[in-house]
C-alpha cells in the first residue's frame, strides 16, 4: 500500500497520555506535531492549554481524553470533562465507553453517556474508545451500533493502557459494522510502519501513537 507523506500524516493523531507526562514532554510532542504536520496532537485534559498554545495557527488540532482511562465516570462527570476541554482549546476528543455498563448490557446507559458527550462537544469530533480488548465480538457490533446512533463520528480501538491493543481483525470487524461516515481509529501498540499500512488496509482512518516521527520517518 502506498500513501504520499502527506496523506499519512494527516491520518496520525500523536499521542502522550501515559502517567508520567509532564510539562517539557508535552512541549517535546506539540513540536513534533509541528513538525510532522500530524492531524493533532492527544494530551492529558490539564495539558490542554499548553498545547493550544504550542498548536496554535500550526494546523494542527488539539486533542484530549475524557473519561480516562476507564469509562465508568458518570455521564455528567463526561460532560463536563467535554465541556472543559473545549473551553482550554481542544477541537477533539477521545472518551471512554463505559464499559461496565456494555458489559451488563445497560445499552441505555452506553448509547446516553455517549449522546451527552457528543452534545457538549458542539460539532467538535468525537471518538468513542471502545477497548475491544475486554468485549466479546458480538458486544463490539453492538458498540458500532451504539456509537453510531449517539452521533460519535469515530469508534476507536483501545486506550492504550488495557490489555491489549489494536488488532487487524477488530479494525476489519469495526469497519465493516459501522456507517461509511463513522471513522475508525485504530491505537494501541501501533509503534511501526509496516503496523500502521496494516491498520490502514483494514480500514483505518486515523492511528494513534505514540510514535508518530519513527512511522513516518520508517514508511519514506
Amino acid at each position: 500500500m502506498k500513501l504520499s507523506r502527506e496523506k499519512l500524516t494527516k491520518m496520525i493523531d500523536h499521542t502522550l497520555i501515559r502517567p508520567t507526562a509532564n510539562h517539557s514532554d508535552v512541549v517535546i510532542l506539540c513540536e513534533e506535531a509541528k513538525r510532522y504536520k500530524f492531524c493533532s496532537a492527544c494530551v492529558p485534559p490539564v495539558y490542554v492549554p499548553l498545547a493550544a498554545g504550542y498548536l496554535k495557527n500550526s494546523g494542527v488540532k488539539v486533542a484530549t481524553v475524557v473519561g480516562f482511562p476507564l469509562g465508568y465516570q458518570l455521564p455528567e462527570v463526561k460532560i463536563m470533562e467535554t465541556l472543559l476541554a473545549l473551553r482550554d482549546g481542544a477541537l477533539e476528543i477521545d472518551m471512554v465507553m463505559n464499559i461496565s455498563a456494555m458489559k451488563s448490557k445497560d445499552y441505555p446507559l452506553v448509547q446516553r453517556d455517549i449522546a451527552g458527550v457528543v452534545r457538549a462537544a458542539g460539532g467538535a469530533t468525537v471518538k468513542v474508545i471502545i477497548e475491544t480488548c475486554y468485549l466479546a465480538e458480538e458486544e463490539k457490533i453492538k458498540a458500532c451500533k451504539i456509537v453510531a446512533d449517539a452521533g460519535a463520528h469515530f469508534v476507536k480501538t483501545s486506550t492504550g493502557l488495557a490489555e491489549g491493543g489494536a488488532t487487524i481483525q477488530d479494525v476489519k470487524l469495526l469497519r465493516k459494522n459501522l456507517p461509511k461516515k463513522v471513522g475508525v481509529k485504530a491505537a494501541g501498540g501501533i509503534r511501526d510502519c509496516k503496523t500502521t499500512l496494516a491498520m490502514i488496509r483494514a480500514g483505518a482512518t486515523r492511528i494513534g501513537t505514540s510514535t508518530g516521527p519513527k512511522i513516518i520517518e520508517s514508511c519514506d
